[in-house]
């Protein structure tokens, strides 16, 4: 049975992010042009601008697909575990565990930071996307009565600002390991967890 036009449209534009990663792994994003992602995929040029508008483009829609990969496997772990410390601490260490599966697009994100406007916006976008995301958590808890009414702002960033500095250390400067990387970003939560708690008797106890 021939695949209908939406489930090959859908293929075409995942071979295209595919191929297009590949090269970015191989040859470095700013190396990589659209004619070498049009040549890997064997598509014509036009196949290419109807999917996307340019190489940018592409790292943008990349790099959604991996903050909507870290937020799905929050939420997944949320329907397992109701203790909100528990969840607010060994909830970074999925959402670092899925940065880890997915070392290449982490290094590109580690490494492509002020390059440029089009791909600061495509950084800012994922940063944005995640930052939400962890002001809620944050502000739940601080509904519920387990942490304290502290800015939230700060708190959120915070958090992604210990992420990005532990990859960096981990896949640019290569000066710890993966479960180094992994383990620190968990304590350091578990430290700021402790921080926000209203009452330490709440400590890891539902």
């Amino acid at each position: 049975m021939p695949l209908s036009a939406s489930k090959q449209n859908k293929e075409k534009r995942q071979r295209l992010m595919e191929c297009a990663l590949n090269l970015f792994i191989e040859k470095g994003y700013f190396n990589t042009s659209i004619r070498d992602i049009i040549e890997r995929t064997g598509f014509g040029t036009g196949t290419f601008y109807n999917y996307f508008v340019d190489k940018e483009d592409v790292l943008k829609s990349l790099l959604e697909g991996f903050a909507d990969q870290i937020i799905t496997s929050i939420t997944e772990y949320y329907h397992v575990k109701e203790n909100l410390l528990e969840r607010f601490i060994e909830t970074k260490r999925i959402t670092m565990e899925v940065f880890a599966k997915n070392e290449e697009l982490s290094e590109i994100y580690s490494r492509v930071a002020g390059a440029s406007e089009p791909i600061d916006k495509c950084l800012k976008a994922f940063e944005d996307k995640l930052l939400s995301f962890y002001t809620k958590n944050v502000e739940y808890g601080i509904r519920k009565g387990i942490f304290k009414p502290v800015p939230v702002a700060p708190v959120a960033h915070s958090i992604l600002a210990t992420e990005k500095f532990l990859l960096y250390k981990w896949l640019v400067l290569k000066d710890i390991s993966k479960e180094e990387m992994i383990n620190m970003v968990v304590s350091f939560h578990e430290t700021m967890a402790k921080g926000l708690l209203q009452n330490s008797a709440d400590i890891l106890h539902d």
